[in-house]
């Protein structure tokens, strides 16, 4: 693969078989770190083919099991007709589940946090404002000025890769993550993953990946979130930056 994303993405090495299985294998993306801590950020305005979208019209059937995560989230989400079902149909779950998260304001949503301790945060559906992104990353960091500015520099380089992708301006990338990974000995990365649901445009085709869907367009918003990601980074810094300034000045004037 000779296109600028090459950086970002695991290594392929190959398939492997494992009895009548056959795997990819990839690079590993946590090798060399020690107590990894890890974000998975699903990119994009929508985490949903447009023909999924199409099929799950067709085919409206109606789901429990979708209707139990909705209310698992959302009590009042449901309509009267889907509380006396207690079904929804796919379609109605997938719009909901974008709309009820940062996917659809700000382009990506956090799916989860792994901490050094190996516990695992997930309860961040409901984040819906660049504040609440840069507070999420500083909690994510613990406030390190170092690995913060390591993402952020990360993230511009992939921006500059992105806009000179052949690759990106001929493909949907639907339900990819960025993967942020660091530990304490400050190395810190991100990572392109998850490709299952990358599709290419037709040939007289070329997405814009910054402008908001409107269904036939197959625009996904790539770069709306990734934007966004980069402002809360840049106020993340500017946070830790001023309290490490307050803190300076306070221990100067008490001696």
């Amino acid at each position: 693969m000779r296109d600028p994303l090459r950086p970002f993405v695991p290594q392929y090495h190959g398939m492997v078989s494992r009895g009548e299985q056959c795997y990819i294998r990839l690079e590993d993306l946590l090798s060399g770190l020690r107590r990894p801590v890890i974000m998975d950020c699903k990119m994009g305005v929508r985490t949903y083919q447009e023909e999924e979208l199409a099929k799950a019209r067709t085919k409206a059937t109606l789901r429990s099991d979708m209707y139990q995560k909705m209310v698992k989230t959302d009590p009042s989400a449901p309509s009267a007709e889907e509380h006396a079902q207690k079904a929804v149909t796919k379609w109605r779950y997938l719009q909901w589940r974008d709309t009820t998260s940062s996917t659809a304001t700000l382009g990506f949503r956090i799916e989860g946090i792994m901490m050094e301790d190996g516990s695992v945060q997930r309860d961040f559906r409901k984040i819906q404002t660049l504040a609440q992104v840069t507070e999420a990353l500083l909690f994510f960091t613990r406030s390190q000025l170092d690995i913060l500015k390591a993402y952020h520099s990360r993230l511009l380089a992939l921006s500059e890769a992105l806009t000179n992708s052949p690759f990106f301006r001929t493909h949907e990338v639907i339900g990819s993550s960025l993967l942020f990974v660091h530990d304490h000995s400050n190395k810190a990365s991100v990572w392109m993953i998850d490709f299952g649901k990358t599709t290419p445009v037709p040939d007289t085709s070329k997405l814009q990946h910054n402008v908001p869907w409107a269904e036939g367009s197959r625009e996904d918003g790539y770069l709306i979130g990734l934007s966004s990601l980069i402002s809360s980074l840049s106020q993340a810094i500017s946070v830790v930056s001023w309290q490490q300034e307050d803190s300076g000045g306070e221990n100067k004037s008490g001696t």
